[in-house]
C-alpha cells in the first residue's frame, strides 16, 4: 500500500524559510514522480513542483521559480521542498501526491495523480 507522509509546515515570517519533506512507502519501483502542490481558503488546489524519482527532472510552477526547490533523497524515500523567500500569499495546506512518470505533458494535473498525503499548514505571516 503507497503512503505519503507530509512534514516541516509551520510558522514563519515574510522573507523566511521552510522545508517541507514528503515521506513515501509502498513503492516497487522508482517509476513515479511526486508533485507538490498547496491549497489556501476560497482557492483551487495548485500544483507547485515536480519530481521525476527515477531520473531527477524537476518541475516548477510561475509562482515559485526561482524561490522554492525540489529535491529528492531515494535512499530514504522522501522528497523535500526548500521554501525560500516565502510570502503571505504562499500560506496554504500544502499536500505531496504521487504519479506515474510519464508527467511531462500534463506535470501538475490534479486528476493525474493517485495518491495523495494528509497535508501540511504552512502560515505566512506579514
Amino acid at each position: 500500500e503507497v503512503q505519503l507522509v507530509e512534514s516541516g509546515g509551520g510558522l514563519v515570517q515574510a522573507g523566511g524559510s521552510l522545508r517541507l519533506s514528503c515521506a513515501a512507502s509502498g513503492f516497487t519501483s522508482d517509476d513515479y514522480a511526486i508533485g507538490w502542490f498547496r491549497l489556501a481558503p476560497g482557492k483551487e488546489r495548485e500544483g507547485v513542483s515536480l519530481i521525476s524519482i527515477s531520473d531527477g527532472s524537476t518541475y516548477y510552477a510561475d509562482s515559485v521559480k526561482g524561490r522554492f526547490t525540489i529535491s529528492s533523497d531515494n535512499a530514504k524515500n522522501t522528497v523535500y521542498l526548500q521554501m525560500n523567500s516565502l510570502k503571505p500569499e504562499d500560506t496554504a495546506v500544502y499536500y505531496c501526491a504521487a504519479r506515474d512518470s510519464s508527467w511531462y505533458f500534463s506535470p501538475l494535473t490534479k486528476t493525474e495523480y493517485d495518491y495523495w498525503g494528509q497535508g501540511t499548514q504552512v502560515t505566512v505571516s506579514s
